[in-house]
């Protein structure tokens, strides 16, 4: 058992340290997903150090795991309810500055579009971005239409297709190809009700994967290139989408650093996306940054449309100019 728990040491320590490797190769990035799992093995393995060791070695094992605990919790606890929330509840605001998006990774293959409409009846959003939808979801979408009259359309059969659905005027819509052939961004301006302006940026860059880049070099110039246009931009922003990263990874403390915009979830909760059909591997892929100028009136996970990404449901406050 101590061969056991060393063994189960040293591969932890390996896990934990990839990343901070100045390396983009999936190999190395890949371990900043699952950081809550990590943890969970190193409380389990530390309970085994303590049942099985003694001496100088339990003294080095027990150091090791919990300097690794410690490192790994300093990434999530932003995600938790412990930690204090960076946007506030909107207690008050005015009904027609408020806009909501349903942003959705559909997942081609997946032909269940009757529980995205049934969602979108449940919560009509404002806006609804679909990913990784192909013509045959542009078509199944199609009875949408009428309550959402301003749209922007690229259907791909390559994971990357993107729909844009609004009820509100769609401004300046640009479908762009920022860094990677094939992978589009949608970026427009919206007219809130109240006749206020906002810019909105959607995205769905390629992940760091062995079946796609394998590097995270793509992906991370961007979210990093949508950051600093969202540092200059003179109206209010929001950045949605399936980043392909986790709230917790470097990538995306850059960009909330550079961007200086704020994330919703944190000291609320990580609201876990991906994957849907496998709880024990679940993080935080889809998410909402917005201007400090919003307040947060809701956001919910919303149920599975047998895709491998759950829907995220967004509604903000327009509270300042």
């Amino acid at each position: 058992m101590i061969e056991f728990v060393s063994i189960m040491t040293g591969l932890l320590m390996l896990v934990t340290l990839l990343p901070l490797l100045p390396i983009d190769h999936w190999t190395c990035r890949v371990w900043e997903f699952p950081r809550l799992q990590i943890c969970i093995l190193l409380l389990v393995n530390f309970c085994l150090v303590l049942w099985c060791s003694s001496g100088e070695l339990l003294l080095w094992l027990m150091t090791v795991n919990v300097a690794m605990l410690i490192y790994q919790v300093w990434w999530i606890l932003p995600y938790t309810p412990l930690f204090s929330k960076t946007v506030p509840k909107a207690q008050s605001y005015e009904p027609n500055r408020k806009v909501s998006f349903l942003t959705s990774n559909v997942y081609t293959p997946n032909r269940s579009a009757e529980k995205l409409l049934e969602l979108i009846e449940q919560y009509q959003p404002d806006i609804v971005v679909t990913l990784e939808s192909d013509l045959w979801w542009q078509n199944a979408l199609s009875c949408l239409h009428s309550a959402y009259p301003y749209r922007v359309a690229q259907p791909l059969d390559n994971l990357y297709g993107m729909h844009v659905y609004s009820k509100l005027e769609l401004l300046e819509s640009e479908l762009l190809e920022m860094v990677q052939q094939g992978v589009p961004s949608v970026h427009c301006v919206v007219k809130l009700r109240s006749g206020d302006k906002i810019k909105c940026h959607f995205l769905h860059p390629a992940p760091p994967s062995p079946t796609e880049n394998e590097k995270s070099t793509k992906r991370d110039k961007e979210l990093l290139k949508v950051a600093n246009i969202a540092k200059q931009a003179q109206l209010p922003t929001v950045v949605t989408g399936d980043l392909n990263d986790v709230a917790w990874s470097k990538t995306t403390s850059s960009f909330i650093k550079i961007s200086r915009l704020v994330d919703p979830r944190i000291g609320r909760g990580p609201f876990n996306t991906f994957h849907a059909k496998y709880p024990i591997f679940r993080w935080p892929l889809d998410h909402i940054f917005h201007s400090p100028t919003f307040n947060l009136v809701r956001i919910e996970r919303l149920a599975s449309i047998d895709s491998d990404h759950f829907p995220l449901f967004s509604e903000l406050a327009l509270t300042k100019k």
